[in-house]
């Protein structure tokens, strides 16, 4: 098999994944938005609430758009409005007086934890009855894999095997 032939095989390989994993992605959001678990928030803003819920300490807003498929702007309205509902609070950022860190309120982290314990019971449905023990491992790994070259964009590995 000539070279030119392996590289057009791995480009038809790479996107035949692709697609499997948007496809995958696509019914599995279906699926989960279709619950009646998410209380008054939307999967996007219990997104933003999970991610704050992750963070050790209050984030600046670039920090939280890098972890949620949303817009700068779309995700600043967003935090605009789960503010004023009481969910996420803005404070002063220390090192710069022009900034604001973000951080989930009593209110706010309550909410995460009640919607995200039915959501994990959901998620772990929804796998094990798909996949068995060594495939969630291997998925796990892959994910983590394509995770780690987040800020790599030239395509090689920033990383040994």
């Amino acid at each position: 098999m000539t070279a030119t032939k392996k590289m057009a095989d791995s480009r038809h390989h790479a996107n035949d994944a692709w697609e499997a994993l948007l496809s995958a992605h696509a019914f599995l959001i279906k699926r989960f938005a279709a619950e009646d678990i998410w209380a008054d928030l939307s999967m996007r803003e219990y997104d933003v609430l999970y991610t704050l819920s992750k963070c050790p300490a209050p984030i600046r807003l670039s920090e939280l758009n890098r972890h949620v498929l949303l817009s700068q702007p779309a995700l600043s309205r967003m935090v605009d409005r789960l503010a004023d509902r009481g969910f996420i609070q803005r404070d002063a950022d220390p090192s710069d007086g022009r900034g604001v860190r973000l951080s989930l309120t009593g209110q706010g982290r309550a909410l995460q934890q009640q919607v995200g314990r039915e959501h994990a019971r959901s998620v772990a449905r929804a796998m094990i009855a798909d996949l068995t023990p060594g495939e969630l491992r291997q998925l796990e790994a892959i994910c983590r894999k394509l995770a780690a070259n987040e800020g790599n964009t030239t395509g090689t590995r920033t990383s040994a095997p």
